[in-house]
């Protein structure tokens, strides 16, 4: 039985999540699979992703991950990555997709006309870089984290909870917006902890000892 298994879908920057989970945990065992069975006996799961919904969910469902996906999210300590973070809601504007709805809510563009810093100089979408989180609740997950650590961040699109309740930190492009959530064992996030230097691997080692609730 795997320590931690990152779901392998055929998108994302899979190896390097792993790289870095093993980094911060040299004596997990950390594998990248696309095996629901192997997922299913992990540990903890890691559900990362880059690219496009749509493309997202129907690899997911081509691969029969879905079933294994929800009930990891629901058994065991559970970490979304990006992709991974956004899929868990209900619907993304992006390519007008049903997601997982594992949690309520909905993920939406960055809008253009409102694409302007405090000078009116326009912003770039997507949002690339390192930008800074701000926890909206205590977590295990932030342990030894600064409120207002860099993260480093690549998307389009940004997640909008139905719920306060479930959000976990929000960072500023150029108006607020979620970019963790937290709920029981699932803690998922938009930027990418593997690139984020010590923040980030500060984090994924948090993921290691945190039990879930």
């Amino acid at each position: 039985m795997p320590d931690v298994a990152v779901i392998d879908y055929g998108m994302g920057n899979l190896h390097s999540v792993a790289k870095a989970i093993e980094h911060v945990a040299p004596k997990a065992e950390v594998v990248v699979t696309g095996d629901p069975a192997v997922i299913a006996q992990a540990g903890r799961v890691v559900f990362p992703g880059q690219g496009a919904a749509r493309d997202c969910m129907a690899e997911i469902d081509r691969r029969g991950l879905r079933e294994v996906i929800v009930e990891a999210s629901k058994s065991k300590p559970f970490l979304g990555i990006c992709m991974g973070l956004q899929v868990l809601f209900e619907h993304s504007e992006e390519g007008d997709t049903a997601c997982l709805g594992l949690l309520p809510g909905r993920v939406l563009r960055f809008p253009d006309a409102a694409m302007r810093d405090d000078k009116g100089k326009r912003l770039k979408v997507p949002h690339m870089g390192w930008n800074n989180v701000y926890r909206m609740m205590e977590h295990p997950m932030w342990a030894g984290i600064d409120d207002g650590a860099r993260f480093y961040f690549v998307h389009s699109y940004y997640v909008e909870p139905a719920t306060a309740e479930v959000v976990a930190g929000v960072s500023h492009y150029p108006f607020a917006f979620t970019c963790a959530v937290a709920r029981d064992n699932l803690f998922a996030v938009q930027f990418h902890p593997e690139k984020s230097q010590a923040a980030g691997l500060r984090l994924l080692g948090n993921f290691i000892t945190w039990e879930g609730k």
